[in-house]
C-alpha cells in the first residue's frame, strides 16, 4: 500500500461514517479486512509514522486550545483523530496548528478531537485476518519526548498569543 491509497482509504471511511470517529474506525476495520495481511500492515506504518510525526508540542497546544485541555491519552487519541481528518488537514496541521482554525469545519468536542479507536483498527483487522498479534513494523520508535519546545497549557495568556486563530474560534468568550 503507498501513501496514496492510505490516504484514500482514510477518507473513503471518513467520508462513510459521516465524520464519526467511533463509525470510522469500524468501517476502517471492515476494509481492511478485505485486504492481505502485508497491506494491513503497510498501512498499520503509514499510521504509525504519522502518529509519531505529529509528536509535537505545537500540536499538542492547539489540542489543548480545541479541547478545552488535554492529558496524555487525550493527545494520543487528538492524533489518530488528525490523522483520521485526511492528508490536507493533517498536513495543514503539523505545517501550522494555529491553521487548524480554518482547516476544521464544525467541530463537536463531544466527539471529534478523539480518534482512540481509529488507533488501534489496523491491529485489529490484522488480528481477525491472521488469529495473531501484529508483529513489529520495523519503523523508528516514537521519542520520549514531543518535538519542540514545551508550552505551558495553563497559561491562557500564552495559548492565545501561539494560536490566534485557535483561540478566537474555540476558546474565547
Amino acid at each position: 500500500m503507498d501513501e496514496t491509497e492510505f490516504w484514500e482509504l482514510i477518507d473513503s471511511t471518513r467520508a462513510a461514517a459521516d465524520g464519526d470517529p467511533e463509525e470510522h474506525a469500524d468501517l476502517l476495520v471492515e476494509r481492511l479486512l478485505g485486504r492481505d495481511p502485508d497491506a494491513v500492515l503497510d498501512f498499520a506504518r503509514h499510521f504509525e509514522s504519522r502518529y509519531n510525526r505529529a509528536y509535537r508540542w505545537d500540536l499538542w497546544g492547539a489540542a489543548a486550545v480545541l479541547l478545552d485541555g488535554v492529558s496524555d491519552d487525550a493527545f494520543d487519541y487528538f492524533r489518530c483523530w488528525l490523522i483520521g481528518q485526511g492528508r490536507e488537514i493533517f498536513e495543514g496541521a503539523l505545517h501550522d496548528p494555529d491553521s487548524l482554525a480554518e482547516l476544521l469545519g464544525e467541530f463537536d468536542e463531544e466527539i471529534d478531537g478523539d480518534g482512540e479507536e481509529l488507533g488501534y483498527a489496523a491491529d485489529e483487522a490484522y488480528e481477525q485476518l491472521t488469529g495473531t498479534v501484529a508483529p513489529d513494523l520495523g519503523i523508528p520508535p516514537a521519542r520520549q519526548e514531543p518535538e519542540g519546545t514545551p508550552i505551558d497549557f495553563e497559561d491562557d495568556a500564552k495559548l492565545a498569543s501561539y494560536y490566534p486563530r485557535l483561540w478566537e474560534r474555540f476558546a474565547a468568550g
